[in-house]
């Protein structure tokens, strides 16, 4: 598993490079609508960042840092998908291990994110980075 990188995307290009990965976890987004969103998040103080291997995307994350009077600092992960022929052989860990690390460096007491209920093989993959389910996530459609 050698020979990959980690990069953010800093440029809309390297944006519009990580479309065809993240489209596989939020294919209601165009690729144009995918690059604004993150242009704006990113004025937010959300980070977009891939795993690179021979010059080809394999894994693609979206986190921000936040702080909270529940939780103090920490890492909110938004986004998180490998490309499908590589799901399972140990990219997506890869990344989640260097989004704990960057959490860790940034005084964070905890990392969290939201999983769809219909997503089971990723809540496996969660519950082996030694995850917990803490809260349920409510939400109201207000458009």
């Amino acid at each position: 598993m050698a020979d990959y990188s980690i990069s953010l995307a800093v440029s809309n290009d390297a944006v519009r490079h990580c479309y065809p990965v993240i489209s596989q976890l939020r294919p209601h987004l165009s690729e144009s609508e995918f690059v604004s969103r993150v242009s704006i998040m990113r004025h937010e103080g959300y980070h977009l960042v891939y795993l690179e291997k021979n010059g080809e995307i394999i894994s693609v994350a979206g986190y921000r840092f936040s702080t909270m009077l529940s939780r103090g600092r920490f890492m909110y992960i938004d986004d998180l998908v490998t490309d499908e022929p590589y799901r399972g052989k140990g990219y997506g860990k890869i990344l989640m291990d260097w989004m704990f690390q960057k959490a860790q460096d940034a005084g964070c007491n905890q990392i969290d994110l939201d999983s769809g209920v219909q997503r089971f093989d990723a809540h496996e993959f969660y519950f082996r980075k030694k995850m917990k389910i803490i809260s349920y996530h409510f939400t109201k459609k207000i458009k």
